[in-house]
């Protein structure tokens, strides 16, 4: 299994594939934005010139170690870039973390909950692994709801959790199992 390509997976509207570094772009402009930026953990704003082409960058060779498996979230119809959705893999332990971003103009329309249900069905179909969790700021009630659509059980708050722009965050942690 190592070694081998970043997948391609497609949905009924979308197809989850690798980034290209012609995405680079888009993923400024998409994830740089406000909005975004303030709801993950680890997206930058304003986000960095050369950043995404370096984010892009690292996709192959930590896939090819098991350790993320990143994926461009794109329109079925037109091929439009609208997010990304990932896995961090721990394979010894057989469990990912799910994370997720859609750009602004494809906020409400339900293809975070698209991807991120091709993409735990990938984990534990493909994978092999046994357990999936995700996590989301407090505040951000639309991130739950994804988790919640997948079938994630709450498990819990991490009260400040992490420091956001000067703000401590509360985290609230879903999983599921195979």
């Amino acid at each position: 299994m190592n070694g081998e390509a970043l997948p391609t997976l497609a949905t009924a509207r979308l197809v989850l594939r690798p980034f290209r570094l012609e995405d680079a772009p888009t993923v400024q402009r998409l994830a740089g934005a406000r909005e975004v930026a303030a709801t993950t953990l680890t997206v930058p704003h304003p986000y960095p010139d050369g950043a995404a082409e370096e984010w892009i960058g690292a996709h192959a060779g930590a896939w090819a170690e098991r350790k993320v498996l990143t994926l461009a979230v794109t329109l079925r119809e037109d091929g439009a870039l609208v997010g990304a959705v990932g896995l961090a893999l721990v394979m010894a332990d057989r469990r990912a973390e799910l994370g997720y971003w859609i750009g602004v103009p494809w906020w409400n329309r339900g293809f975070a909950t698209e991807a991120s249900r091709a993409l735990v069905d990938f984990g534990f179909g493909t994978l092999g692994l046994h357990r999936i969790m995700a996590r989301h700021m407090s505040r951000n009630e639309a991130s739950g709801r994804v988790m919640q659509k997948l079938g994630m059980a709450r498990e819990g708050t991490l009260r400040h959790h992490l420091l956001k722009w000067g703000t401590f965050e509360d985290l609230v942690v879903y999983a599921v199992l195979a």
